[in-house]
């Protein structure tokens, strides 16, 4: 094999309990701090939440980008003095930055083991589980390699994978286990969108990404089907243990667990929780 196995879901799982309507009863405790407009000491946003306003800085996975975006997007429109900035890399620097005093409000990453590491360090409290993903195999428009799947047709080829640490490397991991097969990438990124822009840019044969950066890349790649091997990314998020505005985190949270959240969540190719 070309790494070693991961570990078991269920001892990364163990600090991944809390059931969502924690998140809500804590929202609705920190709302109550947030100062009411001075028209109206009962104003609330269209979905019936208390306001919320300031600066918001959101640590999400890469493989996040477009569908936070448009969840900060709706956020921010019902919370007009509420002003979002993300930082999105790959999950373990996120986790890394946040351990060397990185500020941050909210962390939401690609897989449990990054979110369990950030726990373990009281960087974050009560992480939830918020969406699934798949890996998928995509290759430059038109498949000028030939490639058929993950084959002998990558013999000779340029296939780019993401890194071991990386969440995306964890699950084409587990992936070639699954499927008992070697594979011998070209290189190994430390992001998700750093696999699918080489494959874009026809720098790469074939890289192996998330099923839903398959489907942000449209016609810049193409997608070729391969088996899942029952590998599934499990995505939490958590409000940040030093955040500097925990009301607004706690509703970006909640905003994410809620039916507009998943629903953009779905638009981009996310599964929903424990699919």
């Amino acid at each position: 094999m070309r790494r070693p196995p991961a570990p078991s879901r269920a001892a990364l799982t163990a600090l991944l309990l809390a059931p969502a309507c924690a998140l809500a009863a804590c929202s609705g405790a920190s709302s109550s701090s947030v100062p009411a407009p001075a028209d109206s000491a009962a104003q609330t946003s269209a979905d019936g939440a208390a306001p919320v306003s300031g600066a918001l800085t959101v640590f999400a996975a890469s493989s996040l980008k477009e569908s936070f975006e448009e969840i900060g997007a709706a956020l921010t429109e019902k919370n007009p003095g509420l002003t979002i900035t993300y930082d999105f890399q790959g999950s373990q620097d996120l986790v890394s930055d946040l351990a060397n005093g990185a500020e941050a409000d909210v962390l939401a990453t690609a897989d449990e083991r990054s979110m369990a590491s950030a726990t373990e360090q009281s960087l974050v409290a009560e992480p939830s589980e918020f969406a699934t993903n798949r890996l998928a195999l995509i290759v430059p428009p038109g498949n000028p390699g030939g490639i058929t799947g993950l084959d002998p047709s990558l013999a000779g080829k340029d296939l780019v994978v993401c890194a071991d640490a990386v969440p995306c490397g964890n699950a084409t991991n587990k992936l070639e286990e699954a499927l008992g097969i070697a594979l011998s990438p070209a290189s190994e990124e430390q992001r998700v969108t750093d696999v699918r822009a080489k494959v874009e840019s026809g720098e790469a044969d074939a890289g192996i990404v998330y099923k839903t950066d398959a489907a942000a890349s449209g016609s810049a790649s193409d997608e070729v089907t391969i088996p899942d091997g029952g590998v599934v990314n499990h995505y939490p998020l958590a409000v940040a243990s030093a955040a500097s505005n925990p009301s607004a985190a706690r509703a970006f949270v909640d905003f994410v667990h809620g039916s507009e959240g998943q629903a953009i969540l779905a638009e981009h190719g996310f599964g929903a929780p424990g699919q």
